[in-house]
Order: structure tokens, then C-alpha cells, then sequence
């Protein structure tokens, strides 16, 4: 948790480090108040004492109050801004960091994990800080200096207190280690639930067809099951803290107020002045008391989140300490124009022992066109992905315009490539931004889109819409068929005027 506050920027450390002088005003304000009911008690037993003193006393006691309130409130707005500007500096470099992720480290997270990172586990992080900064703060600090306040007051009383801070101590101890662990299995169910979800909602028309919606409503059923019993589990036992709290709190001040009636009664009747002070003291000792047990009571309510959000801090540093695989070399030149080539090229994915591909050589020319023809899990997608670097060759050398792969800035090599993928992927937007989608040598303009729609063959149905090129895309192509979305992701390659067209499979 620690490693992500890192990642803050320098102004929300600053709101930070105001907002805790602000809580230690705060705290001063707050533990100053029982001095001024332990001079309100002495004023009031007094004989002789008069109105004005008692007024003047009680408007000191409640512009202590105001000022702690004052003090509450800008602190909860720095608290909000500091927590919102964390989530955002965490999810910016999750991002960022999963867009320079190559197939090896998305296979190894999966998906629907690393959405369920980006957003759930963050959250989680993002609402411990809005609460937790002023709380774990202010109670250890609000705590010792009560402690302070009244350990000189009655070794008695000091040592009642000290036995249910002890107490309650231990059963929060206790709580978090039972509950620690399944808070780790919960976040993968979260994760498992979200691939079942992902994967029901992206084939539903297969499942619709084969009538498998039962079949998918159990597998729903048995992980959504399995993760409400761990989350009753986790709720029934955080159940017992608060109300132990308010348990050991009331209880805390009967004991003191029971004890403390013996105390007083000990002293001599005929010593008023010593009475009556031990009375004030005993007052303010049971006030400062219940200060400590507040405290206790507001590390609860933080630690009740610490569990989850620290799983959520663990699987967020998982994704930002992943080193990707693939690196970027630094040429952007190239001794040839146009040219693809394979010497010796043997392939095989990380997670199996033998090659996809073996010793495949040829050569592709500028103004070349070469197909490769197969069977279905013969390494064509495998073969074309190597062209654009989704996976380094195991052995040999893959050749762009002259140049190993390897030795491309990223920029470099995608910028010689129009490829064209085997799963057509359109972007929410239009038609226009989809077929000028990213960074390229072509023109921007409308023309050239009209261009790229004709050589893709796409043109006659683009023009039936009334919007044109400005025809609205839902989210994944959803509102157009396959073979539009296919022609479209053709343009969008065409657009880019590279060097190299690269057609995977169907695609041409």
C-alpha cells in the first residue's frame, strides 16, 4: 500500500501534509474540552462563583467546538481531493502500463483480471484514503495524548482502561487474521465472476443458439454462490466489532463512574476542596477514557477496509511491477522499402514445450504479394503476428524493410504496417475516427477516408447511411454486421498508406 502512495503527485502531498496540521488542531480542540467541563464542575460547586465566569467559561468551551467543526470540514475536502487524486495517478498508470503489455503478459493476467484491477481494486484503494487519512491520524495520535492526559490522574483507573484497550486489541488482532486471507479469495472471485459475466455477454448468440443458458446460468450461480458465502463470512465476523466496541466503551464508563464513586467517597467528608477536585477529576478522566475507546472504535471502522483495500494494493503493484517481455529497440531507419523477411524463424508459445512454427524461410519484395494457405491451427495468425511483434520469435529472425523486428522503436515498425487482424475490432465512435483510427502517414482528411472505404469495397453501404462517414459505431461494432466490420477494419488499414499490408487470415 505504502509503494502506490508513491505515486501521488507533489500537490496532493502538500493537501496531505495540511490536512494533517489540521487534524492535529483538531485533536488539540477536541481532548481541550473536558479541562473546560472539569472547570465548569469547579466553578459550579463553588461557592461564590458567578454567572459571568460560568458564561465566560461555557462560550471558551463551545468556540473550541466551532473550531474543531471548522477544522473537520476543511479537512474532509482536503481528505477527498488527495484521495481523488490518487485514484487517478493509479489508474493512469495501470493503463498505461497494460498498454505496453504484449499477448504473453495479457494471457497471464487475463482480461477480465485486469479490468477488475483498473477499477474494483483501485476504488477499494482510492476509498481507504478518503477515509483513512484523517482516521489513521487522528486516532493513534488522539489515543497517547489521552493517555497522557490521564495516566497521573488515578493508577486505578489508568490500569481498568489499560485492561479493555488490551482486550479490544486483541480481538481486532484476532478478526484480521482470520479475515485477511479471505479477503485474497474474494478479489479472484471477483475476478472469476467477471470472466464468466465477459464471456456470457461477448458469445451470446452462442449460447442462445445451442440453448446453453442454463448450462451458463450454473456456472454463474456456482461462483456467485461460492463468493456470497466467503462475503458472509467476512461480514458476520467484522459484525462483532463495532458492537464489542460500543460494548466495552459503555461498559468502560460504568466502571470508571462505579469505581470512581468509591474514590470519592474516601475522601473525608470535612475536606470539600479534595473532594470536590477528585469529583472533577474523576469526571474528566471517564470523558478522556471514552476518547480512547473512540479512537479504538474509528481504527475499527479503517480496519474493517484494510483487509480488502491491501489485496487490492497487491494485485495493482502485480501489474505495475510486471516487466513487459517485449522491448523496444531505438532504430526508426531502414536500409530497404516494403520488404518482409523470415530466416530460419522457429516459434512456440511460453506456455508449451514444442514449436507452433519450425525453420520457416521466405522472402516478400515490395509490390509482392505472398498468401499462406492451411488448415485451421496451423500457425497463420501465429506467423503474421511475429510481422508486427505481438511475440519475438523463439528462433531466427523476422525481417522488416531490411531490419530485424527486435531492433524497431515501436513506432517505427507499426508505423511500415497496415494490419489487419483475424477478429474485426472497431472502436465507439463513427465511421470516420474508426478508419483514421491512431497515428499515421495518411492524410487526415475526408477524402482520404472516402478513399480507403472504396479500395476496401466498403463505400456502397457507408453511402446508404444517412450520416455517411459520420455514422455512429456502438462499442465494439455492435451495430454493423461482420462483413462491414471487416471492410471497415480494411479501410482503417489502407488509411494509414504503410508500406507493408498485413491480411490475417479471412481478412482478405
Amino acid at each position: 500500500m505504502l509503494k502506490l502512495l508513491h505515486r501521488m503527485r507533489r500537490r496532493e502531498w502538500t493537501m496531505a501534509a495540511v490536512c494533517a496540521a489540521l487534524i492535529l488542531g483538531q485533536i488539540y480542540c477536541d481532548l481541550t474540552l473536558p479541562d473546560y467541563m472539569s472547570d465548569l464542575t469547579v466553578l459550579i460547586k463553588t461557592p461564590g462563583s458567578t454567572m459571568s465566569d460560568i458564561l465566560h467559561t461555557g462560550l471558551e468551551m463551545l468556540g473550541c467546538t466551532l473550531a474543531s467543526a471548522v477544522l473537520c470540514v476543511i479537512c474532509g475536502y482536503l481528505t477527498a481531493r488527495v484521495a481523488a487524486g490518487l485514484g487517478f495517478s493509479l489508474r493512469e498508470a495501470v493503463f498505461h502500463k497494460v498498454a505496453d503489455f504484449g499477448q504473453q503478459e495479457m494471457m497471464a493476467f487475463s482480461v477480465p483480471s485486469l479490468i477488475n484491477r483498473t477499477t474494483n481494486d483501485i476504488t477499494q484503494i482510492q476509498t481507504l484514503a478518503a477515509m483513512g487519512l484523517q482516521i489513521l491520524i487522528k486516532s493513534p495520535i488522539m489515543a497517547v495524548w489521552a493517555v497522557i492526559k490521564i495516566v497521573n490522574k488515578s493508577w486505578t483507573l489508568s490500569a481498568i482502561t489499560a485492561g479493555f484497550v488490551v482486550a479490544l486489541l486483541a480481538m481486532m488482532v484476532t478478526i484480521i487474521v482470520v479475515v485477511v486471507p479471505r479477503f485474497r479469495r474474494v478479489q479472484k472471485l471477483m475476478d472469476q465472476i467477471n470472466l464468466v459475466a465477459r464471456e456470457n455477454l461477448t458469445g451470446i448468440r452462442v449460447v442462445r443458439a445451442y440453448n446453453a443458458e442454463a448450462y451458463q446460468n450454473e456456472k454463474f450461480a456456482q461462483k456467485n454462490t461460492t463468493l456470497m458465502k466467503t462475503q458472509l463470512f467476512n461480514q458476520r465476523t467484522f459484525a462483532f466489532l463495532m458492537p464489542g466496541v460500543t460494548l466495552a466503551m459503555n461498559a468502560l464508563s460504568l466502571v470508571i463512574y462505579w469505581v470512581g464513586a468509591y474514590i470519592v467517597n474516601a475522601v473525608p467528608a470535612v475536606d470539600a476542596a479534595l473532594r470536590l477536585d477528585t469529583f472533577s477529576n474523576i469526571v474528566v478522566f471517564g470523558t478522556y477514557a471514552t476518547y480512547v475507546i473512540m479512537s479504538i472504535m474509528m481504527m475499527m471502522m479503517i480496519i474493517m477496509l484494510v483487509p480488502a483495500a491491501q489485496v487490492s494494493a497487491q494485485r495493482v503493484n502485480q501489474i505495475l511491477d510486471t516487466d513487459a517481455v517485449l522491448r523496444e529497440g531505438d532504430r526508426t531507419d531502414a536500409p530497404e522499402t516494403g520488404t518482409v523477411e523470415f530466416r530460419d524463424v522457429s516459434f512456440r508459445y511460453p506456455s508449451s514445450g514444442k514449436n507452433i512454427l519450425d525453420h520457416i524461410s521466405f522472402q516478400a519484395k515490395r509490390g509482392e504479394t505472398v498468401a499462406f494457405i492451411g488448415a485451421t491451427g496451423s500457425g497463420k495468425t501465429t506467423l503474421v503476428s511475429l510481422i508486427a511483434r505481438f511475440y519475438d520469435a523463439t528462433e531466427g529472425e523476422v525481417l522488416v524493410d531490411g531490419v530485424n523486428v527486435k531492433e524497431y522503436a515501436f513506432d517505427a515498425l507499426y508505423d511500415r504496417l497496415g494490419y489487419v487482424t483475424q477478429k474485426a475490432v472497431l472502436f465507439s465512435g463513427d465511421i470516420r475516427s474508426n478508419v483514421l483510427f491512431g497515428e499515421s502517414q495518411g492524410d487526415a482528411s475526408d477524402e482520404a477516408v472516402r478513399r480507403a472505404l472504396d479500395l476496401a469495397q466498403a463505400t456502397e453501404f457507408v453511402e446508404k447511411l444517412p450520416e455517411g462517414i459520420q455514422a455512429p459505431i456502438a462499442e465494439g461494432g455492435a451495430n454493423v454486421s461482420g462483413g462491414q466490420k471487416q471492410r471497415l477494419s480494411i479501410a482503417r488499414a489502407l488509411a494509414r498508406k504503410p508500406e507493408i499490408l498485413v491480411f490475417d487470415d479471412r481478412s482478405g
